[in-house]
């Protein structure tokens, strides 16, 4: 049998070969982690851009010896476009919800053009010899309500005891008169309540009657024109008479 002895500088080209291979090996799982903890987005143009960087890195720095399998690349390219297609139909879906909120919204501001409302608010406009309609809004039920009908200089001309309310809205109607029978001036009026639920004071939220002129659209949603008490949010109005 004949022996060979490979020459010296053989051995030094295979051993530069492989040092080649470890430091380029190294040098691709270096610049792959760098890549992973780069990708901190959640949008999806910056997860497709992160995600072919990644990619384009691992095809460049693969260990030649030991290449990225196909199938494994094909796999990610799926994922990737799954995750983007989701996210697209996200954005599509939510603003489509936000269109039809909109438009529900209008459409239900639009049906109380023409009727009388409530809304918070203190004072009651009464014409002379008529009545007018206000409400109070109770958080619990209440063993006593009363209101008081006050003027322009503070005095209170009349006062109307409702009794034992349930929580909630409760509207009232007073006949524009005062505690003598007489025929209040016609103007503006302050309502005050007080309600108790036994001797434990309920706090008591007035509400202003107005009747609805129009409706516009904004930014923040619909919006109520009731004339002189001005503009509510469709969201302000807590009964509808």
């Amino acid at each position: 049998m004949t022996t060979v002895n490979p020459s010296s500088a053989l051995i030094t080209q295979l051993n530069n070969t492989n040092s080649s291979l470890a430091n380029s090996a190294s040098s691709g799982s270096s610049l792959a982690s760098a890549a992973t903890s780069a990708l901190s987005s959640t949008s999806a143009t910056s997860l497709q851009n992160n995600f072919m960087t990644l990619l384009i890195t691992q095809l460049q720095n693969q260990d030649p010896m030991n290449p990225m399998d196909s199938s494994q690349m094909t796999s990610q390219l799926a994922q990737i476009s799954t995750v983007s297609g989701i996210s697209q139909l996200n954005s599509t879906l939510t603003a489509l919800n936000t269109s039809l909120s909109g438009s529900q919204s209008m459409s239900a501001a639009t049906s109380l053009i023409g009727h009388t409302v409530l809304v918070p608010g203190s004072t009651v406009s009464v014409t002379a010899g008529a009545s007018a309609s206000a409400g109070i809004q109770l958080p619990q039920a209440v063993s006593n309500l009363t209101v008081a009908i006050k003027d322009s200089a503070g005095k209170i001309i009349n006062t109307l005891n409702l009794g034992a309310q349930a929580a909630g809205v409760v509207p009232f109607t007073w006949n524009g008169q005062t505690s003598s029978g007489a025929s209040a001036p016609a103007g503006t009026y302050q309502i005050v309540a007080t309600a108790n639920q036994g001797t434990s004071a309920v706090t008591a939220t007035t509400l202003t009657s107005g009747k609805v002129n129009s409706v516009t659209m904004g930014s923040q949603g619909a919006s109520l024109d009731l004339g002189t008490l001005g503009s509510f949010s469709l969201s302000s109005v807590a009964y509808i008479q």
